[in-house]
């Protein structure tokens, strides 16, 4: 059976357990192998729900699992990895929720767009993504039309008419808001690195980034940098401001970014390419990525609190 993909409309906490649970049990009960990943009083309600229920039951909480969006897709592909092989594989990931702030809604759409891609070739593995219609925007809930081939409502599954499938550079074309003026850019080469790294550092203690977090910040900056270097024309631009609770870095350079996927899989031992952009997924609270024929920009989130 080919990968599914279906979005789930749902109402309330209610009709939340009512389009899951009947799910996540049948695949129980037939011995699949099942992962859920959903948050807040979902997580609560199912883990009461499902207490002792089959042995092949993981459950995640997506406010950690998916704080950074290009994580998903990597923590579902060792899911595969690890529990696929021997029959079907079961799914239930809800990446967005109310509260998400407007950026981490757009990358979240962006991932559900890109999974299509990352299954292409999958077989015998259901993901089914739950969306609060009571909860959501209309357009949100639109744009999930358009990313899952097939929609859950109200019991019925059918296929999505508004499905488009997502071409291979789509997901990352375009650009990003400027940013503020009181971001002045950086320009750095080969030689620049090190004094980059110092430079952004500083601004990240002035804004109160925690040490812990602001090293992560410099391994991230290190990677990109480096990347820019080496693939985006032997340097690039830097930027970083607070801005609405978080510290934020961007590097541009004149590169061009051809895999939509790159750094949102776990490499593979001897893997070069696409390592530098999973270190960087991995330790920033978002990450969004735009690239065309012109350059490739990158901008890093961590949070201030």
């Amino acid at each position: 059976m080919p990968f599914e993909h279906d979005a789930l409309l749902y109402a309330g906490l209610d009709g939340f357990l009512e389009g899951v649970l009947p799910f996540v049990r049948e695949g129980l009960e037939a011995g699949e192998p099942t992962m859920v990943a959903v948050a807040g009083d979902r997580l609560t309600a199912l883990r009461g729900a499902l207490d002792g229920e089959g042995d092949g039951l993981v459950l995640v909480d997506m406010a950690g699992m998916g704080r950074n969006p290009a994580r998903i897709i990597g923590r579902w592909r060792d899911f595969v990895a690890e529990r696929g092989g021997s029959g079907p594989l079961r799914g239930v990931g809800e990446p967005i929720w109310a509260g998400r702030s407007p950026d981490e809604l757009v990358e979240c759409q962006h991932h559900e767009s890109l999974i299509n891609l990352a299954f292409a070739g999958a077989r015998d593995f259901r993901l089914i993504c739950p969306y609060d219609v009571a909860a959501l925007p209309e357009e949100v809930i639109d744009a999930a039309r358009r990313s899952h081939p097939a929609l859950v409502e109200g019991g019925a599954r059918g296929v999505s008419a508004g499905y488009a499938a997502p071409a291979a550079g789509l997901p990352v074309d375009g650009d990003l808001p400027a940013p503020p003026p009181s971001a002045a850019a950086v320009r750095f080469g080969p030689e620049g690195i090190g004094g980059l790294r110092r430079a952004v550092a500083a601004q990240a203690a002035e804004a109160g980034l925690p040490g812990g977090r602001a090293e992560d910040l410099m391994l991230a900056v290190s990677e990109l940098a480096t990347n820019s270097v080496r693939y985006g024309g032997g340097g690039g631009t830097l930027a970083a401001w607070a801005d609405r609770g978080a510290f934020v870095c961007e590097i541009r350079d004149a590169g061009r970014l051809e895999d939509p996927l790159v750094g949102r899989a776990r490499p593979a031992a001897g893997q070069r390419s696409g390592r530098g952009m999973w270190l960087v997924n991995e330790v920033c609270d978002l990450v969004q990525v735009r690239s065309t024929a012109a350059g490739t920009v990158v901008r890093l989130h961590l949070s201030l609190r």
